[in-house]
């Protein structure tokens, strides 16, 4: 027997290969740092399609902090959670047809049958997979990074929470990772002048000379107050926090009045015992005396006008104003590597799977 595929006719060796698939369960719940061995790799075969089915192949899959998440994980036994860009393989399904690109929330599968119409999110709402347009020149990386969830974050958690001004000053943690380093040169864009921390003096030097930061620290090695008194003699007026801690308060302690922070995530106590969490300073009275308003946020408030925001990144980067720094892991095999080494600041901008 003979099947039809992007490139023309396949015999049914070709096609029973195409309908095998990999995927990552989750296998124990995590203990601090998530181990190779909470997750089981597992091969099986795919069921044929029906009528609204389609066939995906993943290309590139995206590997993020909100994934180690309690209330988020899925449950023991089933796919991991995740984004992925793929490829239609075969479709009876009238929206999609052989050869589109999409980003869909598939979870760690190298290759899923799914209704499209049928897909939900972790965070529980529905999420039919979007046909991704030409990209051009720019990879389909940026689908799942600076195009996609990351940079929709950086976009409206900037924009949209915290009205920044021209003159003012922006103060990033998490700076590298994929929704900091987006989020300081949106800011340099809108006129501000942008402070940010990371991990190594590594991320330090490619902050500052090739993401246009005007300041940048590693605050490992740093005191985090003598060097805002520095950066920002005139006070912080913006804060975008992803990584919470004790950073938070010694930034929150430098900002003006009428502040706005705009928190974004807290991996600092991502893999803590949330029975046993470190105690923090008491930040109530900065933000009274300060007034600050403080506003955590997840990027699904926007789903109505995405759009929005990778219209506007892409209009970014064709200018040559925003620069997509992504760290590769190639193999789908390499997940799991990819994920733990995320975690404990191994990546530099968004961390991508290259399956």
């Amino acid at each position: 027997m003979f099947y039809r595929s992007v490139t023309g006719i396949i015999t049914s060796k070709e096609h029973s290969d195409k309908m095998k698939a990999k995927k990552f369960i989750l296998k124990k719940p995590f203990e601090g740092l998530p181990k190779k061995t909470d997750f089981e790799l597992i091969e099986e075969e795919l069921p044929p399609l029906k009528d609204g089915d389609v066939l995906f192949e993943a290309i590139f899959l995206s590997v993020d902090p909100y994934m180690r998440q309690e209330r988020i994980r899925p449950p023991l036994g089933t796919t991991m959670i995740g984004e992925q860009v793929a490829r239609v393989l075969e479709s009876k399904h009238p929206d999609y047809k052989v050869g589109d690109n999409v980003v869909a929330e598939l979870g760690w599968r190298s290759r899923t049958v799914v209704n499209p119409d049928t897909i939900f999110s972790a965070y529980g709402y529905k999420a039919k997979p979007h046909v991704l347009p030409n990209f051009g020149n720019i990879s389909l990386s940026a689908a799942i990074g600076a195009l996609g969830m990351p940079g929709n974050t950086a976009w409206f958690g900037l924009t949209k929470l915290c009205d920044p001004k021209a003159g003012e000053t922006l103060v990033v943690t998490g700076a590298a990772g994929a929704v900091g380093s987006l989020v300081g040169q949106i800011g340099k864009n809108l006129g501000l002048t942008v402070i940010g921390f990371a991990g190594s003096d590594e991320k330090v030097k490619m902050l500052k000379e090739e993401l246009n930061f005007d300041h940048a620290f590693n605050y490992k090695t740093c005191n985090v107050a003598e060097s805002l008194k520095i950066a920002a003699p005139k006070g912080v007026d913006i804060y975008f926090d992803n990584v919470g801690g004790k950073i938070s308060d010694t930034i929150m302690n430098a900002m003006n009045l009428f502040g706005r922070v705009a928190v974004c995530g807290s991996i600092s106590s991502y893999n803590n015992d949330p029975n046993n969490l470190p105690v923090a300073p008491i930040l109530q009275p900065t933000i009274l005396f300060k007034q600050l308003r403080v506003e955590g946020f997840f990027f699904n408030r926007w789903l109505d006008i995405w759009m929005e925001g990778v219209h506007k990144n892409l209009e970014f980067m064709k200018q040559g104003k925003l620069k997509a720094k992504e760290t590769v892991i190639k193999g789908f095999d390499n997940m799991v590597d990819g994920f733990i080494g995320m975690l404990v600041g191994e990546n530099t901008g968004k961390a991508v799977i290259e399956a």
